[in-house]
């Protein structure tokens, strides 16, 4: 059975999609634009309860969220190297960038992008500048976040800088600035529309 992503080209479902084009999978699109509320309708919310995109149906499985359907695309094709096996050095410090990329990088991002300068820090996330600083860090001398090996981990890094400067962001790292063009010139990288 095909696996099958629900879809809207203007949306944060482009990361699942390049994550299964990295994986090289066969996948369905099932359009669902959220112009025409195709996300709120009851059946959609039976895939995805928050009747949000991206979500992921894989026969009797449902997955929701960007990380999420990337963590369980990497570990249903192990063959294609896209995570740190279970048990290896790697797995935590992979397992974190996962998270990191949606607790810390995308609400960080979103901040800059809307301009909104807040020093309350119960909101529970960094500012763009300190984000960027652990991104470099973990990026060492790269190419990507695992030296030599694209993982799922630079599709949800990748993923929050590309789309920073799709909306006009600079970053003003020149190490941050050639990962993204690197992961821009992928055969399979990220495209928009």
């Amino acid at each position: 059975m095909t696996m099958k992503l629900y879809f809207d080209p203007h949306s944060r479902s482009q990361v699942a999609k390049w994550m299964l084009d990295e994986a090289g999978v066969d996948y369905e699109i099932v359009t669902t634009l959220i112009k025409d509320k195709a996300h709120k309708t009851p059946e959609f919310l039976k895939i995805n309860p928050a009747g949000k995109l991206p979500a992921l149906v894989d026969g009797r499985t449902r997955v929701f969220e960007n990380a999420a359907i990337c963590m369980y695309v990497a570990e249903k094709f192990p063959g294609k190297r896209l995570a740190p096996f279970p048990g290896s050095p790697d797995r935590g410090r992979y397992l974190s960038l996962m998270v990191y990329s949606t607790s810390q990088l995308e609400p960080a991002m979103g901040d800059c992008l809307l301009k909104i300068r807040s020093n309350n820090r119960a909101r529970g996330w960094t500012d763009f500048e300190a984000a960027k600083d652990a991104v470099e860090r973990e990026l060492g001398d790269g190419p990507y976040l695992f030296g030599a090996q694209f993982t799922a981990a630079d599709v949800m890094i990748g993923s929050m800088l590309i789309w920073h400067r799709a909306f006009g962001g600079i970053l003003n790292r020149p190490k941050l600035d050639a990962y993204v063009n690197r992961l821009r010139g992928r055969p399979k990288g990220m495209k928009f529309g």
